[in-house]
Formats: structure tokens, C-alpha cells, sequence
């Protein structure tokens, strides 16, 4: 089985390469890393690289700059790209930030330029993929996950599935809250990627969101991404959200964090992945090899774990602080790995599609009838039963009427983005972007389009 990674150079891979050998080997023959970028190639791929070797597999990382190469052979590809970089993460941040709106980099105006920058290149990888290998499923990670799988569905030429960990992470924090865990426990979540909530969680028979909610003050102590959510609003919605609701909530917390803090996630995230890269080439350079390497990497990527969300929720990074814990800890034996996150949720429905068992999972997949007030072909983020047969969603509880109406406005705004990049109408993508309710309004819409056409230059060349 050849599994082919689009954006193989990621920060990301190395750990992944790792967890998916130490604690799954034989399960690919070959994991093809594609990355066109010479310096990723030479670090992060290197080390993903030196990883298989160190764990006895130096045959199954292949790395290339040649998409078909990595296409051809491939029965899934997982597409994890960030077209213009963390550079364009921070422009997609500050554009919004300046005009006093939020600036996150996956809902808002930030997440409008950063699917209007990816759409044209997934689908153009689409195309390709369909051609090299036209029975590969697709498994999307690029953010925003919803949003780019939706233009995938749109165009039909592969088969696709979004992922993101955040559902599935919330149930689980939520059921160590509570002490629980095992066949007992399911929890049921609905709503679009980066816009959910849990609407039941059920262990030893007994349903617990409204024990949740009565707990909601104790719950935002034991986890920091509750913390800054207000507790009388979340009981009057009826459901636990997932973090990044929290900017709908309360955009203004948001901004005063990220004023208070003085630089954005972006901003942040840029700086440590350039300090990673830089060590990572230090460490091949002055011949220390793999495991040296793979110290500093495991530090750097802790300390951006570490340093999750805190900005925006705290106004700090507390990046300090996390820098002094990491530098403390011994890095973790490269041999030593599970398998959990989003590559936890990819390989589950890879297990399910290859027909090694059946699976329940969350994903961003085609709606079907499972929110009624939504279109059957829209992209949305539930339950679903993935098998040898493909997925088939599954019935979710009725959204809260708030919830409700927020899911409504943000699909249709997805919809509109989706055609604004397949037709490259520049002003599709003003009117769809001012139906988003973190935009106040068609002006500051059109403002935003422009002023994103101008700074990222040839990625937004396309709209007219």
C-alpha cells in the first residue's frame, strides 16, 4: 500500500512518519513525502526520513519534488499544503486585525484568503491525482479543512474526505473529565469544521451534557481551551462548543488578547517553525544525525502544542514558560510513538476503508439528510460509519437554534467562497465574505478581498 503526502515537508511529518511506523509498521510499503520546497526537503523530510531508518523501515520514506511521481502508485494521499506559507498565515491574520476583526487563520476573513489562495492548487492536484491514480482517496488535512473539501467535492475528480482532530479531541477531554471512557461512552457532535458543538455525550447508559453545563466552571479549569468561553452563554446554547467557536462568541476577548499579547498565532507560529528549521539544518550540518535532531524537533513542536490558542484565549503565549518545561524534559525515544490526532482519525478511516473492521468517526463529509436545514452535497463536520463500502453518515441531534443559524450563515458563505475560487470572480468572493458573521458588512468585505489580492500577489492573481 503506497500512502503519498502532499506538503510532505510540514512541520508536522516527522511525527507522524514516527507514530505511524513505531506503532503500525508493514501497514505501507511506501510513504512518498512530496514537498517542492528545496529547505523543507533538506530538514523536516531529511528527518522524517532519518526516522524510518532509525526504526528500521529506510526504505519506506521515499522523499520528491515531482507530484506525479509521488501521485503514481498512491491508493491514499493525504494533502496537508500551506500555499504561501506561515508568512501568508500572518498577512491573512493582520490584514483583518488591523481593521478590528477577528484575524484567526481558519474562519473569518483570514480563512477566506487562505481557501481563496489553496483552492486553485488542491484542485489542481486533483486533477493530476485523478489521473495517476484515479481510485486513490483523498484524505484532506490543509485548512480550512470544511472548505477545501467542500471545492474538492465540487469538482468530482477524487474521491475525498476532510479531517480535523478538535470533535473527537473535545469528546475524549470531556470523558476524562468525567472519569469515564471505554465501549460505555458515546458522544455525539454536529456542525462545519472549526464550528461545532457536542450536543450528547452518553456513559454507562446515562446521558451527561446537562451535567456537563452544570459543571461548565469546574470544566474551564481542567481544560484551558473552555476557559475563556462565558458560562451563562454556553448553558443558554444547550451544547459544549469546541474551541474555535470562541471566536464567534467573543470576538472582542479575541482581539484585546491578541493587542495585549502584541503579535498574533501567526506571527508566533512563523517564528518557531523558522527556529525549528534553522535547527534541524544545524543539527545535519554539524553532523550530529537523526536523534540530535529529532531532540530539538520534539522540543519546538511541544512548545507550539504548549503554546496552543493561549494568545488568542489569554492574551499570552506563555511561551516562556513552555520553553523552560520542554528544556527540562528528556525528548521522547524516536521508537516510542502512538498514534493520535489528526493521523489517529486519518488511519481509522483508512482501516475502515480497506476493510479491516468498521469505524464511527468524525469527519467533514457530503451532509446527506443528517442536518435537515442544510443542502445534501454540502460539506459538514459529523458522524459517520466508514467501512469497506465508503462512508455513510449518521444521524445527529438537532443543533440548538443559535448553533443552528450560525451554520447556516458560515455554509453559505463556504458556498459562495467555493465559486468565487472555481470561477475567479474577485467580486463572488466580496458579497460571499460579507455573509460572514466576524465581517461587518459588504465595504469592510470588499476592503479585505482587495487589500488580500494586493499582498499576496500571485496566489490571488487569478480573481478578477
Amino acid at each position: 500500500m503506497k500512502l503519498a503526502i502532499l506538503g510532505g515537508g510540514g512541520v508536522r511529518m516527522p511525527a507522524f512518519v514516527r507514530a505511524v511506523l513505531a506503532s503500525r509498521a508493514g501497514q505501507f510499503d511506501t510513504i512518498c513525502l512530496f514537498e517542492p520546497d528545496p529547505q523543507r526537503r533538506d530538514t523536516t523530510c531529511r528527518l522524517a526520513a532519518g526516522i524510518a531508518a532509525v526504526l528500521g523501515h529506510a526504505d519506506v520514506v521515499q522523499v520528491t519534488a515531482d507530484a506525479a511521481e509521488a501521485f503514481t502508485g498512491a491508493d491514499y494521499v493525504f494533502s496537508a499544503i500551506r500555499v504561501g506559507g506561515d508568512r501568508g498565515r500572518v498577512i491573512d491574520e493582520e490584514v483583518a486585525l488591523r481593521r478590528g476583526i477577528v484575524g484567526q487563520e481558519t474562519t473569518g476573513p483570514g480563512g477566506c484568503a487562505m481557501a481563496l489562495r489553496t483552492i486553485p492548487v488542491v484542485l489542481s492536484y486533483c486533477e493530476l491525482l485523478s489521473s495517476c491514480s484515479p481510485g486513490a482517496v483523498l484524505i484532506n488535512f490543509t485548512n480550512p479543512a470544511g472548505l477545501i473539501t467542500q471545492a474538492m467535492a465540487a469538482q468530482g475528480k477524487v474521491r475525498a474526505v476532510g479531517v480535523c482532530d478538535t470533535p473527537g479531541g473535545t469528546i475524549e477531554h470531556l470523558a476524562v473529565f468525567l472519569g469515564e471512557g471505554g465501549a460505555g461512552l458515546a458522544g455525539s457532535y454536529a456542525g462545519l469544521n472549526h464550528l461545532g458543538w457536542v450536543c450528547s455525550l452518553r456513559a454507562g447508559g446515562q446521558e451527561r451534557i446537562a451535567e456537563l453545563l452544570a459543571r461548565f466552571e469546574e470544566l474551564q479549569g481542567f481544560d484551558h481551551r473552555f476557559a475563556a468561553f462565558d458560562p451563562a452563554l454556553v448553558r443558554r446554547v444547550g451544547a459544549l462548543p469546541t474551541e474555535y467557536v470562541y471566536y464567534f462568541y467573543d470576538s472582542r476577548r479575541y482581539l484585546d488578547g491578541v493587542a495585549h499579547a502584541g503579535m498574533s498565532r501567526g506571527q508566533d507560529v512563523l517564528c518557531l517553525n523558522e527556529e525549528l528549521l534553522d535547527r534541524l539544518a544545524a543539527a545535519f550540518a554539524g553532523g550530529d544525525g537523526v536523534e540530535a535532531a529529532w531532540a530539538a524537533y520534539d522540543t519546538l513542536l511541544g512548545v507550539r502544542r504548549d503554546t496552543y490558542m493561549r494568545t488568542d484565549m489569554q492574551g499570552d503565549s506563555g511561551q516562556g514558560k513552555a520553553r523552560t518545561r520542554r528544556a527540562a524534559q528528556v525528548a521522547a525515544s524516536i521508537a516510542e510513538a502512538g498514534v493520535g490526532g489528526y493521523e489517529g482519525l486519518a488511519l481509522k478511516v483508512i482501516d475502515g476503508l480497506a476493510g479491516r473492521g468498521a469505524r464511527e468517526v468524525i469527519v467533514n463529509t457530503r451532509n446527506g439528510g443528517s442536518m435537515s436545514f442544510l443542502d445534501p452535497d454540502d460539506i459538514v463536520e459529523i458522524p459517520a460509519r466508514v467501512d469497506a463500502d465508503g462512508l455513510t453518515p449518521l444521524a445527529v441531534p438537532e443543533l440548538p437554534r443559535s448553533a443552528r443559524a450560525l451554520v447556516e450563515q458560515v455554509k453559505e458563505y463556504e458556498r459562495g467562497i467555493v465559486e468565487a475560487a472555481m470561477t475567479g470572480n474577485a467580486g463572488l468572493a466580496a458579497v460571499a465574505l460579507s455573509q460572514h458573521p466576524l465581517v461587518p458588512g459588504i465595504t469592510a468585505a470588499g476592503e479585505l478581498i482587495g487589500e488580500y489580492r494586493e499582498l499576496h500577489g500571485q496566489h490571488l492573481a487569478y480573481l478578477r
